[in-house]
């Protein structure tokens, strides 16, 4: 069974055009489908679907995550597009908002428009 299965992602959006825009344009996942219920993304060949809720209470964890190969040039890029990076006392981060674990990924965090907690993660 585990052949056959493949991962589908959900992430609960607020404002469709806000994460049509941020999930599209910014993030350029490709939309595959839309519906009064939600947005279909293709994400790295597999489906992220934004659901379309009239209520959320973000989660104060992160919900959803890529691997990257260069943060650093994924972050100057988003950052480009006005994603503002998270910032954590608790974290020494570099000025990009790249936190350095101690085995040696490089992990990054922001939001989307709905305060879904997203990361980057470059692992070593």
């Amino acid at each position: 069974m585990a052949k056959s299965r493949r991962p589908v992602s959900f992430i609960a959006a607020l404002e469709p055009e806000k994460a049509k825009a941020f999930y599209g344009n910014i993030l350029k996942l490709e939309l595959i489908e839309a519906s009064p219920y939600a947005l279909v993304f293709s994400d790295g060949g597999n489906m992220l679907r934004v659901q379309l809720v009239t209520e959320l209470c973000p989660a104060s964890h992160t919900v959803h995550g890529w691997q990257v190969t260069n943060i650093e040039r994924e972050v100057e890029e988003l950052t480009s597009k006005g994603v503002a990076f998270l910032r954590f006392n608790q974290m020494k981060q570099n000025r990009l908002g790249v936190w350095t674990s101690p085995d040696g990924h490089k992990i990054a965090w922001f939001d989307d428009p709905s305060g879904n907690i997203l990361s980057l993660t470059q692992y070593v």
